[in-house]
Formats: structure tokens, C-alpha cells, sequence
């Protein structure tokens, strides 16, 4: 990926993070687009080395089945930093995600993805292993209208965003139970 886009990603992503870094959403006058500030919490029972991989765009279909990223760059699809894939959401619209970090290692894994003339949003990702066996997991999602017309939208995921915990919770506990040794 050329360095322009990577540095004008990490710019947006910074753009989007901090502005909005308070509780929940922004105050904005009226006619202003939208920011909201949204996060949460769970346990993953496995170590770091185990977790981190599953908050990868293309490991993260192993546990989250309607989850169907198809890659631009790499092919054939990699979790690493610069990715770039596209999701299809409902009403035909398509965002277009960048992986802005990827030290799965570290644990830090995070997204900026943008549904044109609706939402720029920014997934921030952090693991740290608790204790031998668990890995505690905090996300932060931070969006922006593109435009006023676009606040209901920026709500909507908002408002389903901070009670996502218990789902990726429960999906990536499925997952670990069923999946095949050695993985």
C-alpha cells in the first residue's frame, strides 16, 4: 500500500479518535453531524497467542458467521496491517475497511471503514493477557456522520455498539469449544 494512503489512514484514524473521546455521543448543534464515543469489555478464555488472531478481518469469520470480508489487498486474504476489504451492508450500501493496526503479538488490532456519504468509523481493539488462560479485551468504536442526514444512521450502530460485548463474548467462546485441536 503506498505510503500516502497509510499516512492519510492514520491521520483519519486519529481525526476520528480523538474526536470524540468522551461518553457516548457528541454535542452537537443542531445541523452538525454526529459523533458518538461507545466501548466494552469481556474475557476471552484463551491465552493472548490464541485471541488476538480471532480479531483479524479474515479469522474473524471463524466465529462471527454472517462476518464475510472480501479482500482488495492481499489476495489471497491476510490479517496484516494495510489490509483492505469491503463489507456489504443492508440497503446495498458497501464500506470499505483498512486494518490500521496489527500487533497481534502486542494486542492491538484496529479498523477505520467508511459507508460513503453516511459514516467514517474507527474500531480500536486492545488485549492483554489476565492471567494464564484468559485474555481481557476492551473495544472502543468511535463514528462520525459524513453529513447530517447521516445522524440517524451513526445512531442506529451506536446504539447497538456498546452491547456487542456479550455477543462477541459468547460467539468466540462457541468457537473455542468447537474448534479443532491444534488451532
Amino acid at each position: 500500500m503506498n505510503i500516502f494512503l497509510m499516512v492519510s489512514l492514520g491521520m483519519w484514524a486519529g481525526v476520528l479518535f480523538m474526536a470524540g473521546h468522551g461518553d457516548g455521543q457528541s454535542a452537537s448543534p443542531s445541523g452538525s453531524a454526529l459523533h458518538t464515543h461507545n466501548e466494552f469489555r469481556f474475557k476471552v478464555q484463551a491465552p493472548m497467542a490464541v485471541a488476538a488472531p480471532l480479531f483479524g478481518a479474515s479469522e474473524e469469520r471463524v466465529w462471527a458467521p454472517d462476518w464475510n470480508p472480501q479482500f482488495v489487498q492481499p489476495v489471497p486474504a491476510k490479517d496484516e496491517l494495510g489490509a483492505v476489504f469491503k463489507i456489504s451492508h443492508p440497503g446495498g450500501r458497501e464500506a470499505t475497511w483498512v486494518m490500521t493496526a496489527a500487533d497481534f503479538a502486542g494486542g492491538h488490532v484496529q479498523y477505520v471503514y467508511v459507508i460513503p456519504e453516511a459514516m467514517a468509523t474507527l474500531i480500536d481493539i486492545h488485549l492483554r493477557e489476565q492471567s494464564r488462560g484468559v485474555t481481557s479485551v476492551h473495544v472502543v468504536y468511535e463514528r462520525t456522520a459524513l453529513r447530517p442526514a447521516a445522524n440517524a444512521h451513526v445512531q442506529h450502530f451506536a446504539d447497538r455498539d456498546a452491547r456487542q460485548g456479550p455477543d462477541w463474548e459468547s460467539a468466540i467462546a462457541n468457537y473455542l469449544t468447537r474448534r479443532p485441536p491444534n488451532k
